[in-house]
């Protein structure tokens, strides 16, 4: 049977938490009730909040302020998720705390794993609480203070989704290995063109390098959804280090190095950092080169030293990964923008940028830095990617 977990704080949403736990069980699954509260829970539980919080630091729930307790449970069912090898869904529920604090764990879980939050926040902007994850957040209408008509409603229909879910999964079909590549509007000609010659072989997903592009893609790669990657725009490493509005995480490409996947880079529109309309661009940039690709982003140009730093910063986290690694560099432009005679065109900028790369990534048997006299958005660029990958591919 599927084991659902039904997560809360049992201090102060037991009510609610038994009579999910009753549906679900009727409805045929296994309920394995969780409490993350941070005092006695009020209800019978299956794990005990102190058995969660052993996952944390010393001393969660014999804190006086609740700020601290929340957080540090937080951080204890992130990694009380990651020991578990049973759950087929989860469902929580909870207010300000208790959904910080679960869908903390579920973001821990793989992509097409169901979860459904039911939380008094759900109609408001739940990008912190969702992330890159395929969280549902579903709206508890009436604040969760003991059960009415109204949440015994919302429960049930939450409740047999969740059973629907766990017990029904889509079936993945079988063949084709799915492959991630990043892309900007910058870069489209040359990713585009590696999508056409892959997609006969494999599947190829596409994600826009917003930040949250790459973020999604590499969970997938950390689920195992994604079996390889051709990570040709990298630019979300400009914002992080310049300051700009679609940065990548601290961890951007720190699963490369865990999954061992393989891996053909570039440094698609390493030329630029993204903000938002021209009066959003910060005062410390005002002598810059800016071109405004729409109305409401503004591009600007990056400097030989930003260069330095964004090179030197994804050849250190690549130098770290064993599996094997194919990096192309374009010399003769690393974007749209960034072609001769075009605004963005800087040699000593990309100089700058390609010596950092090579410099940091040093030689290792299953990688190899390879030079091209072409620019990214080349059909022949786009050629030599796919034929790199195809070469670490097998």
């Amino acid at each position: 049977m599927a084991r659902i977990y039904v997560v809360g704080t049992a201090d102060t949403k037991g009510e609610e938490l038994a009579h999910l736990r009753g549906l679900i069980a009727q409805l045929g699954a296994t309920p394995v009730v969780v409490d993350v509260g941070i005092k006695g829970a009020t209800i019978p539980v299956d794990v005990s909040a102190r058995e969660v919080a052993a996952h944390g630091e010393p001393g969660i729930l014999e804190s006086t302020e609740r700020g601290p307790a929340v957080a540090g449970m937080m951080r204890a069912f992130e990694r009380f998720v990651t020991t578990r090898t049973d759950i087929a869904g989860m469902i929580g529920i909870g207010g300000g705390g208790g959904t910080s604090i679960v869908t903390a764990g579920m973001r821990k879980l793989g992509i097409g794993l169901p979860k459904i939050m039911v939380s008094t926040l759900a109609s408001g902007d739940v990008g912190p609480y969702v992330g890159v994850s395929d969280i549902i957040m579903m709206p508890s209408i009436t604040d969760m203070a003991g059960l009415n008509r109204i949440s015994r409603v919302i429960l049930g229909n939450a409740a047999q989704a969740i059973v629907a879910m766990s017990l029904h999964p889509p079936r993945v079909a079988d063949g084709k290995r799915a492959l991630g590549l990043t892309m900007f509007g910058v870069t489209t000609p040359a990713v585009t063109a590696m999508v056409e010659a892959l997609k006969a072989t494999y599947e190829p997903l596409v994600f826009h390098a917003t930040g949250t592009g790459g973020k999604t893609m590499e969970m997938l790669v950390d689920s195992g959804l994604i079996t390889g990657v051709l990570d040709i725009t990298t630019t979300e490493v400009c914002d992080l280090l310049v300051g700009g509005v679609l940065a990548a995480g601290e961890d951007r490409l720190d699963c490369i190095a865990r999954t061992k996947v393989p891996y053909v880079g570039s440094l698609g529109a390493c030329d630029m950092v993204n903000f938002w309309a021209p009066e959003t661009v910060p005062e410390r940039f005002a002598n810059r080169t800016f071109y405004n690709h729409n109305a409401n982003v503004t591009l600007m140009r990056t400097s030989v030293d930003e260069c330095r730093a964004i090179g030197e910063w994804i050849g250190g986290k690549l130098d770290l990964c064993s599996g094997p690694i194919r990096f192309l560099i374009p010399e003769k432009g690393v974007s749209a923008l960034d072609i001769e005679g075009g605004p963005f065109w800087l040699p000593e900028a990309d100089a700058a940028l390609f010596e950092a790369l090579e410099r940091t990534l040093r030689p290792a048997p299953n990688r190899k830095i390879m030079r091209m006299p072409l620019h990214i958005n080349d059909p022949r660029f786009a050629a030599a990617a796919v034929t790199a990958f195809t070469e670490i591919a097998n």
